[in-house]
């Protein structure tokens, strides 16, 4: 799987955030996103994931099932953590693997070290661990695309440390991602994408 991104122009509050970006990114690589607070990296996440619409340019990912949208196929984790608070952290995840499909809520307990607190309700949570339970949505439900928004705000070492796993896993079984980040990651099959902020 590939994907091909052509003269991608994309548009904010009327402003042009930025123009005839193009780039390829193929299976088994990581995309890191590079730029000051700006640049429209997160623009860019979002215009993939299906949720801000471009005013030109084309994206398209080979090989996909039939009948099927970039968006369909991809986990985006923006900076909100999607979490809701009344639930407890199973409830969660459960309510992620269903609306995703075939899911596996323990698979993403696990991942994030979650399963001590898994009865809790989400209010109770620390901001660290808002950010691992969202996160842990990657390990619940298999898509071939990942489109993460600076995914190591609020973690720890130990946290950052198994979103690198997680990213690595992912990676070795033909998997893709797009990561905003300002922090380096422990991966070794990485492209560098620089925006830059427009005057």
């Amino acid at each position: 799987m590939r994907l091909i991104a052509k003269d991608i122009s994309c548009e904010r509050g009327g402003r042009l955030i930025f123009e005839g970006l193009s780039f390829t990114l193929e299976a088994g690589e990581l995309l890191e996103l590079r730029g000051a607070n700006g640049a429209g990296k997160s623009s860019l996440l979002r215009l993939i994931a299906g949720l801000n619409q471009s005013r030109s340019g084309t994206m398209v990912l080979e090989d996909a099932p039939p009948d099927s949208s970039v968006s369909e196929l991809s986990h985006y984790i923006g900076h909100a953590d999607a979490n809701k608070s009344a639930l407890t952290l199973r409830q969660n995840l459960d309510f992620w693997a269903k609306f995703l499909g075939n899911g596996k809520v323990e698979h993403g307990l696990a991942a994030f070290d979650l399963d001590a607190i898994a009865d809790d309700p989400a209010r109770l949570l620390s901001s660290g661990q808002k950010r691992r339970l969202s996160l842990a949505r990657l390990a619940v439900v298999s898509r071939p695309l990942w489109l993460l928004d600076e995914p190591t705000v609020g973690l720890d070492q130990n946290s950052v440390g198994k979103l690198n796993e997680l990213l690595k896993t992912h990676l070795s079984e033909g998997g893709m991602a797009l990561v905003a980040t300002h922090a380096d990651l422990d991966v070794k099959t990485k492209k560098h994408l620089t925006l830059k902020a427009r005057a």
